[in-house]
């Protein structure tokens, strides 16, 4: 090799190493899950409603809430402590979704002018929550020319694998017109997905269920996308656990729709469920979910709850309670791998113990100590 050639080549190698050092590791391996124990719980908002939760790809805790102006709190040493309230949008409605973009870092939230079917607006954010600005996008309808509503669906994700990598999804859902009674029948969720940076976005098919309401969706490491939704009719069988279907297509489509017996949806004396939450550890190789929603037999929303599938979703052998008292909707959010909130798991919940809402912050050891479900088992390398 010349000497001009021996050069340019070094350059790109130093080039090449640069941005690799550059870009934060999207997933690691199990050991910062384990080791010891840890939980706590401290209160974010004090009113309002409705929690999303995400991690920015420097592992700054954004958590969003609000159904009269959508404000974020940011805690940068990974839960530790909370920044002041910023305000996103006012007067504005938590529309779910909250998303990161691993491909640029930016944070989209979603906003409803009021409880949907509503306008909608996007806001995004370059510097890790900090500012917010609104901006343009397009939604396309769903194939039977329904546009999706936001409210009140987990946050969105970036795909990692396969085909559709560095697509952006996100749970949503029709509300038929109105979010009444006698049209929960045609109400069904769905997903909407962006492959241009959220200019534009396309809606899935619908969930192949009706009847269903606020979802949840995680990609597998096979890049497959797990379904998980809210049920919202109360006629259908077993309406008080939740659904599940499957996605080989980057969430255009959603298939072998089954029941999840071992997931409670909501209180088991009530017509329909209640907002959950779901992430996947970022874990290379490994499909360990955690999913949270309450866990009573009580006629009242109570006992916030948190259960781990290591299996993809499709058995739930663990579970632990969180808080024995009020809470209602909830959403999950795991930790960067490589930043202060690696080895964490966030849980963002209506109630607790001052009401509002709480960040419970906790690791997979600390779970793995919970109550079998008799659904499955825990592989023997973490027991």
């Amino acid at each position: 090799m010349s000497p001009p050639y021996a050069t340019t080549f070094m350059a790109l190698l130093l080039i090449a190493s640069t941005v690799s050092a550059e870009q934060p590791k999207r997933e690691g391996s199990i050991d910062s899950h384990l080791g010891k124990p840890t939980m706590d719980m401290q209160q974010v908002f004090a009113d309002q409603r409705f929690p999303n939760v995400v991690v920015t790809m420097d592992g700054t805790v954004l958590a969003t809430w609000g159904n009269r102006n959508v404000q974020v709190r940011r805690s940068e040493d990974g839960g530790i402590t909370w920044q002041e309230p910023i305000t996103i949008a006012e007067p504005g409605f938590q529309g779910g979704g909250t998303t990161v973009d691993e491909n640029t870092g930016d944070i989209l939230a979603f906003v409803e002018e009021h409880h949907p079917p509503a306008k909608i607006m996007l806001f995004r954010s370059g510097d890790d929550g900090k500012t917010w600005k609104k901006e343009d996008t397009t939604i396309e309808p769903d194939s039977a020319g329904h546009l999706p509503s936001m409210h009140m669906n987990e946050h969105g994700i970036t795909l990692r694998h396969g085909k559709h990598k560095g697509r952006l999804i996100r749970p949503t859902r029709w509300y038929a017109g109105k979010n009444d009674r006698s049209l929960w029948p045609e109400h069904y969720t769905n997903a909407m997905y962006s492959d241009d940076g959220g200019k534009t976005w396309k809606t899935s098919e619908p969930f192949p269920e009706n009847g269903t309401g606020e979802a949840t969706l995680a990609e597998l490491s096979d890049g497959r996308i797990y379904y998980n939704s809210r049920v919202h009719w109360q006629e259908r069988p077993k309406n008080t656990r939740r659904r599940a279907a499957w996605s080989e297509d980057g969430g255009q489509t959603w298939n072998n729709w089954t029941l999840v017996e071992a997931l409670p949806d909501g209180h088991q004396f009530r017509s329909y469920g209640c907002m959950a939450g779901l992430t996947r550890l970022p874990i290379a190789g490994r499909d360990i979910l955690i999913f949270s929603n309450i866990d009573t037999e009580q006629a009242k929303r109570e006992r916030s709850t948190v259960w781990a599938s290591f299996d993809g979703g499709h058995t739930w052998p663990v579970k632990r309670l969180v808080f024995d008292g009020p809470s209602a909707y909830s959403s999950l959010a795991a930790g960067r791998p490589g930043t202060p909130s690696e080895g964490l798991i966030y849980l963002h919940f209506e109630g607790g113990p001052k009401g509002g809402s709480q960040v419970a912050r906790f690791n997979l050891a600390w779970l793995l100590q919970g109550q079998p479900t008799g659904d499955g088992t825990i592989p023997s390398d973490l027991k």
